[in-house]
């Protein structure tokens, strides 16, 4: 049996669950996992569905059978194969937190993704990457040099055929043409101090500002510097008594996590464009397992 993922999205009307579940039900396939939402506000909606293939329907034939109801509701449909691992380039500058926190998860099989390549405009983690076997690219930038660097990635995107790319802390500001041609396809990590504390060390401002929370905030890419849909978000409290050192350590902490649950959901489907928005599906106890491994 053959496990599907199908997104669907569309203006808002009755009968798009029923005509889904109805056509699927025709094909043979059992639905495993559903959900959806119908955003009032916009009235757009927005469904995730897994289902098996029990009678071993190929993923053409149940394409070209989805069509005429894609048709009839104007509908954004896209089929995907459960197994099949999602293409992703990492980038990073001199943090490593996030970069090594997601290769041990990859590396332990928690997060099934192919890595099909580093790129950092520094050296400090190309023996750490060469060493889990991934390709390490350097390609320097500068200020006269930037857009012939920047070219340079787009041939390794395309050369790689990578899906998505993961800012794992990279610290180089991308073009606008590169955040418009690759939209909803560019995710990044940074402090959920922003705009308060912008600029160098924000964890010591915080610090300094008496803080309670730290937090951090995975969203994708887009022209407006860190002002792109948030996917993920998390907060840790903190006291008095702790250091600005113990800031930045707990801050690296959120960081990592809340990176890879914004990638985890992302290679499954589960996130949805709403505007400046996104629809974030969560989980469902049963699927966990089943999408950590693949």
């Amino acid at each position: 049996m053959t496990t599907y993922v199908l997104t669907a999205t569309c203006q808002s009307t009755r009968g798009i669950v029923a005509a889904i579940s109805g056509f699927l039900c025709e094909m043979g396939c059992n639905i495993v996992d559903s959900s959806q939402f119908d955003d009032l506000s916009t009235g757009r909606f927005f469904m995730r569905v897994s289902f098996v293939s029990e009678e071993g329907i190929g993923a053409e034939v149940l394409t070209e059978g989805l069509k005429p109801i894609a048709e009839k509701f104007r509908m954004e449909a896209e089929l995907h194969l459960q197994t099949q691992r999602m293409k992703v380039l990492l980038m990073v500058s001199r943090f490593g937190h996030c970069l090594n926190d997601l290769l041990y998860r990859w590396r332990i099989g928690a997060l099934p993704i192919d890595i099909v390549g580093v790129v950092s405009n520094h050296f400090e983690y190309q023996k750490v990457v060469v060493n889990h076997d991934i390709p390490f690219h350097h390609i320097k930038v500068t200020k006269e040099n930037k857009p012939q660097a920047e070219a340079q990635l787009l041939d390794l995107v395309e050369q790689t055929g990578t899906e998505l790319v993961v800012l794992a802390r990279y610290m180089q500001v991308l073009s606008d043409a590169m955040c418009r041609k690759m939209s909803g396809k560019i995710i990044n990590i940074h402090h959920s101090f922003l705009p308060s504390f912008k600029g160098a060390n924000p964890y010591k401002q915080a610090y300094e500002r008496g803080v309670k929370l730290i937090g951090a905030t995975a969203h994708y890419v887009t022209a407006d510097l860190d002002e792109g849909p948030i996917i993920e978000q998390d907060t840790v409290r903190i006291n008095h008594a702790q250091s600005a050192d113990d800031y930045v350590s707990i801050g690296r902490d959120v960081e990592s996590q809340v990176l890879a649950r914004a990638i985890h959901a992302h290679i499954h489907h589960r996130v949805f464009l709403n505007g400046n928005r996104t629809v974030v599906f969560p989980a469902s106890p049963g699927s966990y397992a089943s999408e950590r491994m693949g």
